[in-house]
C-alpha cells in the first residue's frame, strides 16, 4: 500500500525457499517460497497491517499524514531475506518525478523483521548501509545487541541473554544439575544456546549433550539427535529452536517414542499453539513474551472475504489450505471450488487464535515505534495541535535518530529502547498443561523481570503440571545429593555433577548438601553418628556416680572404718600385755596415719579441682610417710629391743620414746619439704586432656613437675625398702616378741604393689589413671593393718589366753 511514508515489512509466511539447480546456462528461476501456509506468520503480517491502518485513522498521531507499507515473505531464508533487502533499500517507486510537489511514495523509512535472527542478520547489515532503521519483532539473539556491528538494529523483544539467563535460573530453581540440550543450527540457536551453557555453568548446572539440527538437515542428521535423546540419562531437556526446526525434530521423536522427557522450551517454539500438537510434550515449560489484549484485531482478522482475500496472492494460498477448495478459474474439475459460503469465523488456526498475543504484540509495539519516531521527526506541536509536513523531506537516518529516543505507552505497554536497541527484558512462565478434553492449553504460572533487584526476578504464583500428568517436579541428576555428613568427590573424566559420595573421616563433619569438604570440629566437640554436627565432647573423670567410684569409696571408707575399729580395740585394752609390748604410742600413730591413707582416695574422686589437684599427691605423700616412718620406728624398735639384753648392751638409752618421735618427725619432714618444694616450683593443677581420646575429654590433674611426683613416690619406696631390709635381720628373733616378721611381709605386700603400680599407672588411659593409683593406695594400705594388727586383735578378741605376759615371755612357744 502506498502512502506519504513506506514501511517495509518481512515476516516468515511460509518456512522453506524453493530449491533451484543452477545449470549455468539459463537465466536462474526467481526466487521464491514453498510449502505450506505459517498461519502465525501471516497473523503478524496482518497486525502490521492493522497498526498501520490504526495509526492512518488516529488524529493524534502522524495527523495529516498516510504511512504505506511493503510487506515480503522471506520463507525464513537468508537468500531470500538479501533479496527483500535489496529491494527495501532502493526506491520502490518505478516513476521519475520531475516536479517539486514529490510524494516522496517510494521512500521506505524503516523496516520491520525478520522473524528469525539469521535473517534479520543479514537484513540489518544491508539496510544498515543506509541507515534504514530496522526493528525486529522476533530476532532475539545476543549478537545484535551489539552496536558496532549493527548500528542500526532495533528490537520489541528482549534479547536472549536475558532469556537465557532465566532459561538457566529456572532450571537451577527446580534442583536440574543434569540436563540434555538442543539447539537450532542458527544464530538464533547457536547463540542463544551459548548464552544459556554460559548461563548454566555458572549456576553449577552441567549438560550431558549438546545437539544442534536444522530443518533443511538430512533425516538421518535429525534421527540421529533424537537417538541421542533417546539414550541419554537427563530427563531434562533444554530445547533453544526455532518453531519450525523443532516440529521436524519432535515430529521424529513421536515415530519412536522416547523414555518420559521434561521439556524447557525457548520462547520461539514453547508459545507456538501448532506445537501443542505434540501430547507427548505436556508438562513442558518455558518462557514466553507477556500475554496482550490488541482491541479491534480479531475483528480485523475476521474481516476477510473472497473479494478482499483474492487481492493478495498469500491470502488466497491461506483461503484455499483453511477451506480446502478454490477461488477462481485455476479450480481443476475434481476440486471443489469456494462458493463463498466459507466462514473464517468457524476456523480454528493459529491465525484466527488472539487469546495468546504475544509476539503479535511486539509486531504491533514495532510499527507503533516508527510511527512515533516518524511522527517526531517531521511533527510540530504548536499550543494545543500538532501540524505534521508530509512534505517535509526526512531521510531514514533522522528516523533512525528518532528511534533511539523514543518512549511511550500503547495500551498499556511502554515501549522504549536502550543504548543497544533493546526493551526492557519481561517473560511469563508458561506451562504446557492437559485440559480435560485431553488438549494442551497454555497456561501462564509465572512471571520473570530482569529489571528487579538480583534474587528477585523470578516468581512462580500456580501450580506446574509436569511430564506426564506428574504433580511432583522431576528429578534430573547426574548423582543423586550427598547427604550431611559426606563430601563429594569428581568422578575421573566426568562433569563436575558426577561425584561420589565419601563419609566424612573421624572427627570431620559436613553440615550442608553436597558439601565440597568435611571440616574438623573444635578442639573440644566432636561429631555425632551422623557426621553432621559438633557435639561437646563427654567429660570423663572418676565420680562419686559411678560404679568404680561407688566400690573404691566403699572400700576407702571401710579400710578408715576399720582402722578406726582397730584402735578402738587397742585404746580398750592397751592395758593387756600383747599392746604394752608392741609400743603402743607408735601403734596408735600408725593406726592414725592408715586412716588418713584410707581417706586419701576421697580426694581422687570427684571433678579435679586446683586444690583437690594439690591437696591429693601431697596429702597421699605425706600420710604414707607418717605410716613407713611409724613402721620404721617399730622395726627398729624391735632391733633394739633384743640388743638390749645382751650383756653390758646400753642401746635402748639412745633409742627411746624422744628419739622414736624425733626419727617420725624428722622423715616426715623431709617428705613435707619435698611436697613443699613441689607445690612452690610447679604444683599440680587440673586439665583437660584432649590427646588421650578422640571422642571424649578427660578432666585429670596435671603433675605440674614428673620430678616432683616421683621424688615424692621415690621417697616413700625408699623408706619401704629400709623397713624391709631392717625386717629382715630381725626375723630370727623369737616370735612371741617380734613383729617383724608381720613387718617384713606388710612391706613385701607394699612394695610388690607400688611395683606394680609403676607401669599400671604409665599405661592406663583416662580416669583408669586415678582408679590404679587409688587401688595402690588401699592395696598396700589394707596390707599394713591386716599384716600388722590382725594377729593382734585376733589375739585380744579370740584368744585372750594369750594375752599374758607369761605367754610373751615363753621363747618356745610358736
Amino acid at each position: 500500500m502506498d502512502g506519504d511514508y513506506v514501511i517495509g515489512g518481512v515476516f516468515a509466511i511460509h518456512h522453506y525457499m524453493h530449491t533451484v539447480k543452477h545449470n549455468y546456462t539459463t537465466m536462474p528461476e526467481p526466487l521464491r517460497c514453498t510449502g505450506s501456509i505459517v498461519s502465525r506468520g501471516l497473523r503478524f503480517s496482518r497486525a502490521m497491517v492493522f497498526a498501520i491502518e490504526e495509526i492512518n485513522n488516529s488524529s493524534k498521531l502522524l495527523p495529516g499524514i498516510k504511512l504505506g507499507y511493503q510487506i515480503y515473505d522471506s520463507c525464513a531464508s537468508v537468500p531470500v531475506a538479501v533479496h527483500v533487502a535489496f529491494q527495501l533499500s532502493s526506491s520502490l517507486d518505478p516513476v521519475f518525478y520531475t516536479g517539486d510537489n514529490c510524494s516522496h511514495s517510494g521512500m521506505v523509512m524503516a523496516v520491520i523483521g525478520d522473524s528469525g535472527s539469521t535473517p534479520s542478520i543479514s537484513i540489518s547489515r544491508i539496510v544498515g548501509s543506509f541507515n534504514i532503521p530496522q526493528v525486529s519483532y522476533f530476532a532475539t539473539c545476543a549478537c545484535l545487541s551489539d552496536k558496532q556491528q549493527y548500528p542500526t538494529f532495533f528490537r520489541t523483544i528482549p534479547s536472549d541473554q536475558f532469556q537465557a539467563d532465566a532459561l538457566a535460573k529456572l532450571v537451577k530453581h527446580f534442583g536440574w544439575t543434569w540436563i540434555g540440550a538442543v539447539r537450532s543450527d542458527s544464530d538464533y540457536g547457536n547463540n542463544g544456546m551459548a548464552s544459556f551453557l554460559d548461563a548454566a555453568h555458572k549456576e553449577g548446572i552441567c549438560v550431558e549433550y549438546s545437539e544442534s539440527f536444522y530443518r533443511t538437515h538430512p533425516r538421518s542428521r535429525i534421527q540421529r539427535v533424537a537417538d541421542v535423546i533417546r539414550r541419554s540419562t537427563a530427563t531434562v531437556i533444554v530445547a533453544f529452536a526455532s518453531s519450525g526446526d523443532m516440529r521436524i525434530l519432535l515430529e521424529e521423536l513421536s515415530l519412536k517414542p522416547s523414555p518420559p522427557r521434561q521439556w524447557i522450551g525457548s520462547e520461539s517454539w514453547v508459545t507456538n499453539a501448532d506445537m501443542r500438537r505434540f501430547s507427548f510434550c505436556a508438562g513442558a515449560i518455558g518462557f514466553g513474551i507477556e500475554k496482550s489484549v490488541i482491541p479491534g484485531l480479531r475483528d480485523f482478522l475476521l474481516n476477510l472475504s473472497p473479494s478482499k482475500v483474492t487481492a493478495s496472492p498469500v491470502l488466497v494460498k491461506f483461503w484455499e489450505d483453511a477451506f480446502n477448495c478454490r477461488l477462481g478459474k485455476s479450480a481443476a474439475t475434481d476440486e471443489t471450488v469456494c462458493d463463498g459460503t466459507e466462514d473464517i469465523q468457524m476456523l480454528q488456526t493459529p491465525y484466527t487464535d488472539t487469546s495468546q498475543l504475544r509476539i503479535t504484540n511486539m509486531v504491533y509495539k514495532a510499527v507503533y515505534a516508527i510511527a512515533h519516531a516518524i511522527h517526531n521527526a517531521v511533527c510540530q506541536k504548536t499550543n494545543l495541535t500538532t501540524q505534521c509536513d508530509k512534505f517535509t523531506k526526512t531521510e531514514p537516518r533522522e528516523v533512525l535518530t528518532q528511534l533511539k529516543k523514543v518512549n511511550f505507552s500503547q495500551n498499556g505497554y511502554d515501549v522504549s529502547f536502550d543504548a543497544n536497541g533493546d526493551p526492557v527484558a519481561t517473560y511469563e512462565l508458561v506451562n504446557w498443561q492437559k485440559t480435560e478434553s485431553d488438549s494442551i492449553e497454555l497456561v501462564t504460572v509465572g512471571h520473570y523481570d530482569a529489571s528487579l533487584p538480583a534474587g528477585q526476578e523470578f516468581s512462580i504464583n500456580r501450580k506446574l503440571t509436569w511430564v506426564e500428568g506428574g504433580t511432583q517436579v522431576p528429578v534430573s541428576v547426574c548423582t543423586d545429593s550427598c547427604p550431611p555428613g559426606s563430601r563429594k568427590v569428581l568422578q575421573k573424566e566426568k562433569p563436575m555433577c558426577c561425584y561420589d559420595c565419601i563419609p566424612c573421616p573421624e572427627g570431620e563433619i559436613s553440615n550442608a548438601t553436597d558439601s565440597p569438604d568435611c571440616f574438623p570440629c573444635p578442639k573440644e566437640f566432636w561429631p555425632n553418628a551422623e557426621r553432621d554436627t559438633c557435639l561437646p565432647k563427654p567429660v570423663e573423670f572418676l565420680s562419686f556416680s559411678e560404679v568404680l567410684g561407688i566400690i573404691l569409696v566403699v572400700f576407702s571408707v571401710g579400710g578408715a572404718c576399720l582402722t578406726v575399729i582397730t584402735a578402738a580395740v587397742f585404746y580398750h585394752h592397751r592395758k593387756s600385755p600383747i599392746v604394752r609390748a608392741n609400743n603402743s604410742e607408735l601403734s596408735f600413730l600408725l593406726l592414725f596415719s592408715l586412716t588418713l591413707c584410707f581417706l586419701c582416695p576421697l580426694t581422687f574422686i570427684g571433678p579435679p579441682s586446683k586444690w583437690s589437684c594439690m591437696l591429693r599427691h601431697t596429702a597421699f605423700g605425706i600420710t604414707f610417710v607418717l605410716c613407713m616412718s611409724c613402721v620404721l620406728g617399730k622395726t627398729i624398735v624391735v632391733l633394739m629391743a633384743f640388743k638390749a639384753t645382751l650383756p653390758g648392751s646400753n642401746v635402748m638409752k639412745w633409742f627411746g620414746p624422744p628419739h622414736q618421735r624425733m626419727t617420725v618427725v624428722f622423715f616426715t619432714f623431709i617428705q613435707v619439704l619435698i611436697c613443699t618444694i613441689w607445690l612452690v616450683l610447679s604444683p599440680p593443677f587440673p586439665m583437660k586432656n584432649l590427646t588421650t581420646y578422640k571422642e571424649r575429654i578427660i578432666l585429670e590433674c596435671a603433675l605440674g613437675s614428673a620430678i616432683g611426683f616421683w621424688a615424692v613416690l621415690g621417697y616413700i619406696g625408699l623408706l619401704a625398702v629400709f623397713c624391709f631390709v631392717l625386717a629382715v635381720l630381725a626375723r630370727k628373733l623369737p616370735d612371741n616378741f617380734n613383729e617383724a616378721k608381720l613387718i617384713t611381709f606388710s612391706m613385701l605386700i607394699f612394695c610388690a604393689v607400688w611395683i606394680t603400680f609403676i607401669p599400671a599407672y604409665v599405661s592406663s588411659p583416662g580416669k583408669f589413671t586415678v582408679a590404679v593409683e587409688i587401688f595402690a593406695i588401699l592395696a598396700s594400705s589394707f596390707g599394713l593393718i591386716l599384716c600388722i594388727f590382725a594377729p593382734k586383735c585376733f589375739i585380744i578378741l579370740f584368744k585372750p589366753e594369750k594375752n599374758t605376759k607369761k605367754h610373751l615371755m615363753n621363747k618356745n612357744q610358736s
